[in-house]
Order: structure tokens, then sequence, then C-alpha cells
């Protein structure tokens, strides 16, 4: 069995979307690790509660990105991790993730890339006015969401929703999505 890692920085709802399907057969993985670098974060109790390793790295305590990364990469390939997920880990990766995993990380994205990269996308996107929001699946590269797409799937709105309704429509793709494409990745 394929195992994987997932990082995240907060409430970790992909994350917990990743274990359902995992617990309900529609995914065949394990995940041998939740990474994050906020302790306190909500996913790691969603990790506790399902028995899953927590790593926590708390950036400051380190002299640099270099270093941190160095301990994130000995654990995972102790851990015979193939995929690193990304599920809202709020940090770039750096060279030393980037390379020891190679095309073996990806990250979900809640706008159609490359249009609204970074953080509050999906509200730029509503500001903007835009009438097909969606979500992209893409490997991670040393950019701000530039890597290469490997899935998007998007739906039009109609212009009466509200950015709530738009930001639960996109949850409700990424849950599906994400699953979906580390299904055909692994």
């Amino acid at each position: 069995m394929k195992k994987i890692a997932v990082f995240a920085s907060g409430n970790g709802s992909n994350f917990q979307a990743i274990i359902d399907e995992i617990e309900k057969g529609g995914l065949v993985a394990e995940i041998a690790a939740l990474v994050t670098d906020n302790p306190a974060c909500f996913a790691v109790e969603r990790a506790q509660h399902h028995n899953i390793p927590v790593f926590s790295v708390v950036p400051k305590n380190y002299s640099s990105k270099e270093e941190y990364e160095k301990d994130i990469a000995f654990f995972l390939i102790e851990k015979n991790v193939s995929l690193i997920v990304l599920a809202g880990y709020m940090r770039l990766i750096g060279n030393v993730l980037l390379s020891a995993f190679y095309n073996r990380i990806i990250n979900i994205h809640p706008a159609l890339l490359p249009a609204f990269p970074g953080k509050n996308s999906i509200q730029q996107a509503y500001q903007y006015g835009v009438k097909i929001f969606g979500v992209t699946v893409h490997y991670v590269d040393a950019g701000i969401d530039t890597g290469k797409i490997i899935a998007q799937e998007c739906f039009k709105a109609d212009g009466t929703e509200t950015l709530q309704e738009i930001e639960r429509k996109i949850h409700c793709i990424e849950y599906q999505l994400y699953s979906k494409v580390i299904k055909q990745i692994l």
C-alpha cells in the first residue's frame, strides 16, 4: 500500500476528506503522517482522532528553511512516503523537499489557475466578478501555485450567489477532486 504524507497548517477539512475516502475504501493508501508548521491547528486533532502520526515543525526554532526541511525529508523518507499532499499548508516548499520528492508533491488550490494564485483566491475571484469558479490540483514547484496542472474542475455562477455559497461549492469540489487525483497518481 502506498503511503502519503499530508501537510496542513489549519482546519484540515481537505485532510479529513482524504481520511474519509481512505476509510470508506475509495482510496487505497495509508496516511503515514500529518506534517504541520502549526502544532495548535485543528488538523492535528483530526490526525490524533484517527491515530495518524503528527510531525510538527516550528520554523522559528531552526536556523533556516533548509534545516527544518531536512528534518521533514528525513522523517518522510524513513516512513517510506511516496507522495506529499498539501492541504492548506501555508508555507512555500523549498529546494530540499522539492529535490527529495521531485514530482511527488501536489497541492490543491481553490481557483482555476493560472488565475488568482496565492492566498484569498476565492475572494479575489468573487470580487473580480468571474462567472466560472473552480479548483485546481497541481504539482508543486518553487513558485506560488505555478506548477504543472494535473486536474481542474469548475462550475458556472449565476451572479446571485454570496461569497459563502461560492466557498461551499468550491470546498465540495475540492473534497471529491483531490482524492480522485491522489488515486490516479498512486
